[in-house]
């Protein structure tokens, strides 16, 4: 496969709102000014301008704006927060796989607070294995969901 064909895949796939993998170096070298002290990057994936990052700590969300993508918002889910994870796999034809994740965004986790919860979904390539993902991203919010319900 030659260098433009990978460059099409990649504008494709980009187009139809999925995350390709990219290494943690590549990613550090750009985005490890966001880090916080002791934080490492575990996987990142890029949308064409986007990036998602997880981290040893969080889930970073870069989601670049504007006609030059200058202008960016850096949103995080801390790990701690996740609570659910669900997984949808490529099905035949042209579907994508995709992770959603439900985590708490109130700052205290009990339910006798008035726990908020929101939703992200993140959607990936057909030839993109989620199950490893989704299984490390279940483990968390399995761990998560029984030490709040201590």
């Amino acid at each position: 496969m030659g260098f433009m064909d990978k460059i099409g895949g990649a504008v494709m796939q980009g187009m139809a709102g999925n995350l390709n993998e990219m290494t943690p170096e590549s990613l550090m070298q750009e985005y490890g000014a966001y880090l916080m002290d002791g934080e490492t990057i575990q996987t990142g994936f890029k949308l064409i301008r986007d990036v998602v990052l997880l981290t040893d700590r969080r889930i970073i969300d870069f989601d670049k704006q504007g006609a030059t993508g200058q202008k960016m918002r850096v949103d995080s889910i801390n790990l701690s927060s996740i609570i659910h994870v669900s997984a949808e796999t490529a099905g035949f034809g042209i579907d994508d796989s995709e992770i959603n994740i439900h985590y708490i965004t109130s700052p205290y986790f009990k339910a006798n607070t008035g726990v908020s919860v929101a939703e992200k979904k993140f959607e990936f390539p057909k030839k993109y294995k989620i199950q490893a993902l989704y299984r490390y991203l279940q483990e968390i919010a399995y761990r998560n969901h029984e030490a709040l319900n201590r």
